[in-house]
């Protein structure tokens, strides 16, 4: 999200000068105090959101309209209306990269949570609610205490992480859609004070506003000369149905999640934020969004700067508006509504539509129902943000989110012994920033991984190494020297936010410089095997490292957020044993043959094109895509499967199709919602550990057909429960599963079907057979 440069210096303007006088309230209308303005129907409680927000729109001049058509909204005195900024961020945490949120008053930070792709490696979707719970707390503490402007955040991030080289592949849930999905709907129902299972909001309130971005198949940024402003992803059918559009599907209706952000990008020659078809036909008609629609930052702007899609600026607003946006992040609608609406180009009652859910989801926050002290949430304060059980769970994500991806001969867990000497080496070592990714706010509390393992080790020798991450000169020779001398070497390497992030994305797979002839020269050098400790968001090649018998142990750690350094000594030192696995296929680098603008998921045998994903990519894998070791090891059965035959051809309605390659298959719509749900069964997975270490542990279950088709997934994720077992410790863990969406594949029509034949269940080294009959 970036604005250009003059409008970025405005709304600074704006927004400092909105900041001079420190606000020990939160800014709310309908003071009952006021006598002028608690007569408005708006006003009354008693009335439903819907007329009530038909009220204020309809009290509203055409230019107090259109001002409010904009991130940075002002007050409308009159009205007793106070600004509102739209643009809050809290993507792992409340932070300040927006203009929402500042920490200049009593409160001075906000718990920093791991980076969304670490948090993801855990596969606890009961983690990834708390951790939303805790967000949503503290950004309403934050507004409570007249530290914010807005409550609407812009979180999640549910693109899939198609491309490895994706600079902002660090903010998502991974590669796979129907996890990302599981993501949304915990993280949201977590921010807007949903439980965890849905259905507690249906008076509305919302504790925080999330929204989901970026709608559609957006994971492009800057690459080679293309980027996000200009580019027009060309995607099928097919792949949106079964790749691009499940996140979002699942955030809107299970979610509930009260706004969208639409994306920079085009799909097939229409900007997202110009697509009627996606944002009203789709999201609104078919899916029942209920919210708010927002542009990426001056993303309408660009469909006339930068794609040429529009011939004039009012065009650009008249087909957002037209396709079903609400507000600009930017500054285009306020500047070229008017003239539109002059020129004829756009109807007043679309501008009044966009502003009825924009005040919608305000007054669903509690924001024109008076003082909001004596309302719902009014006594969250500044308590509440950064508590000891924030500070806890953001902990315990870095610990279940961690991956220990080799352990030879059981280097690690390391021993505890006072006599021990520890060499540190690495240019992320040594700081506590690259810790916490991007889109982050000040951390409660900032500890460095060289301080969180000199806690286990007082005599620790440290060394950079290189001159910064991306390893431009290299102290080999001083390097070498304290890892001869140490009995153990930890190397702490990676990425940081040079390398990859928003605007810019990687041209290779590679670890920066000269990073691996470090690594190489120490493990050399060094009594005994090392520890090689990763800090990135996307994969990295380190093939050398995985077949290097000195390298003995690898740990990927993500951007562990505040807690992370005392993650990765725990598990370095055995306080915890390692759990996470990897939520993305890790490339070699040969992969970036590949032209990152290819948008397509299937392989293309005739043409050499690999595909994408564990689901599609035919190509040789470093790691693979729920990949992770412990210091325990887990054993499985199939203890039961309630159906192993499904009889497809009991509904009335289905019409069964013959394909291209003679395979029958029914279309899942034709089966009717009626027939799905009864065809439901449950597959029980008993898990062991076989260990010495108590562990949790998250159980994955996939399904693969028997006989590898055209277009289908050689395996797809159906089911994922984390499971904490003592040492020794038997559990049984039950998954529910429904053939019309577990066992379905999109045809190249982008229609959802399933096809008869024979399946597995896989879990771990087990396999179950099931069979569909159509």
């Amino acid at each position: 999200m970036r604005l250009h440069n003059q409008t970025f210096f405005l709304i600074c303007i704006a927004t400092l000068f909105l900041h001079q006088v420190e606000s020990t309230q939160p800014p709310y209308s309908c003071d009952s105090s006021n006598p002028s303005t608690e007569s408005f129907p708006f006003c009354k409680t008693t009335l439903s959101i819907d007329q009530r927000a038909s009220d204020l729109v309809s009290r509203l001049t055409l230019d107090e309209k259109i001002s409010q058509l904009v991130n940075t909204a002002p007050a409308i005195p009159r009205l007793g209306i106070p600004a509102y900024e739209w643009w809050s961020e809290a993507l792992h945490g409340v932070a300040d990269a927006g203009f929402g949120v500042h920490f200049n008053g009593p409160i001075q930070s906000a718990t920093s949570f791991p980076q969304v792709i670490l948090t993801a490696a855990s596969f606890d979707a009961h983690l990834w609610y708390r951790i939303g719970q805790a967000i949503g707390r503290e950004a309403r503490g934050v507004y409570n205490e007249g530290q914010a402007q807005g409550m609407t955040f812009w979180a999640p991030n549910i693109n899939v992480f198609r491309d490895p080289r994706w600079g902002r592949g660090q903010e998502t849930p991974g590669e796979d859609p129907r996890m990302t999905g599981k993501y949304a709907v915990s993280y949201v129902r977590g921010v807007q004070g949903d439980s965890f299972n849905g259905g507690k909001l249906k008076d509305g309130h919302l504790q925080a506003s999330a929204c989901c971005k970026h709608f559609t198949a957006y994971d492009l940024d800057n690459w080679k000369g293309v980027n996000r402003f200009a580019f027009d992803a060309l995607v099928t059918k097919q792949d949106l149905a079964d790749t691009y559009q499940p996140p979002f599907q699942s955030c809107i209706r299970q979610g509930q999640a009260s706004g969208i952000m639409c994306a920079y990008n085009r799909i097939n020659g229409v900007p997202n934020c110009a697509d009627y078809n996606l944002l009203s036909k789709t999201a609104r008609g078919l899916w029942g969004f209920q919210g708010y629609i927002v542009s990426d930052c001056d993303a309408v702007s660009i469909i006339h700067d930068n794609q040429g899609y529009a011939k004039l600026p009012e065009d650009a607003v008249a087909d957002v508006l037209k396709a079903g946006m609400d507000v600009n992040c930017g500054s285009y609608l306020k500047n070229y509504t008017k003239s539109a609406i002059e020129k004829k180009k756009l109807h007043e009652s679309e501008v009044d539509r966009a502003l009825h859910n924009l005040f919608s989801v305000r007054m669903r926050l509690g924001l024109f129902n008076g003082d909001p002290s004596k309302q719902l949430f009014g006594d969250i304060g500044p308590n509440q943000v950064c508590t000891q059980e924030h500070q806890d769970l953001a902990l315990e994500a870095a610990r279940n989110g961690i991956v220990l991806l080799k352990n030879s001969n059981k280097l690690l867990p390391l021993p505890k012994t006072k006599t021990m000497s520890l060499a540190v080496i690495g240019p992320n070592a040594n700081t506590a920033k690259t810790l916490i990714g991007n889109y982050f706010g000040p951390p409660c509390k900032s500890i460095t991984p060289l301080q969180a393992l000199q806690g286990y080790v007082k005599n620790t020798i440290y060394q950079q190494g290189c001159n910064a991450v991306n390893c431009t000169s290299v102290s080999i020779s001083k390097a070498v020297e304290i890892a001869k001398a140490a009995d153990y070497v930890v190397l702490v390497m990676g990425l940081d936010q040079t390398e990859e992030r928003e605007d810019h994305d990687r041209e290779d797979l590679l670890l920066p410089g000269k990073q691996q002839s470090l690594i190489m020269s120490v493990a050399k050098a060094a009594k005994k095997p090392v520890v090689l400790v990763l800090l990135c968001g996307g994969p990295v090649d380190i093939t050398f490292a995985k077949y290097d018998p000195k390298i003995g142990s690898i740990l990927w750690a993500g951007y562990p957020g505040e807690a992370g350094a005392i993650a990765l000594a725990e598990i370095i030192f055995g306080d915890h044993n390692p759990g996470g696995k990897l939520p993305i296929t890790w490339y070699p680098n040969d992969f970036i043959k590949v032209p990152m603008t290819d948008m397509r998921m299937r392989p293309d045998p005739s043409s050499g094109y690999p595909g994408r994903t564990y689901r599609f990519y035919t190509g040789r894998k470093v790691f693979e895509f729920g990949y992770g070791l412990s210091y325990s090891t887990y054993s499985y059965e199939f203890v039961s499967v309630t159906q192993n035959k499904l009889y497809l051809n009991q509904s009335s309605t289905a019409q069964v199709v013959e394909s291209s390659e003679s395979i029958s298959h029914v279309s899942v719509s034709a089966l009717g919602t009626k027939f799905c749900d009864n065809m439901k069964f449950s597959a029980t997975v008993g898990v062991k550990n076989e260990g010495e270490m108590t562990g949790k542990h998250p159980v994955l279950l996939f399904v693969r057909q028997a006989k590898q088709r055209n277009g289908s997934p050689m395996k797809q994720l159906v089911g994922f429960k984390s499971v904490s077992l003592n040492a020794g410790e038997r559990a049984e863990i039950e998954f529910s599963l429904r053939p019309c969406k577990h066992l379905s594949k999109a045809n190249e029509d982008g229609s959802m079907v399933i096809e008869e034949g024979s399946r597995f269940l896989v879990v771990g080294d087990k396999e179950h057979p099931i069979s569909v009959v159509v």
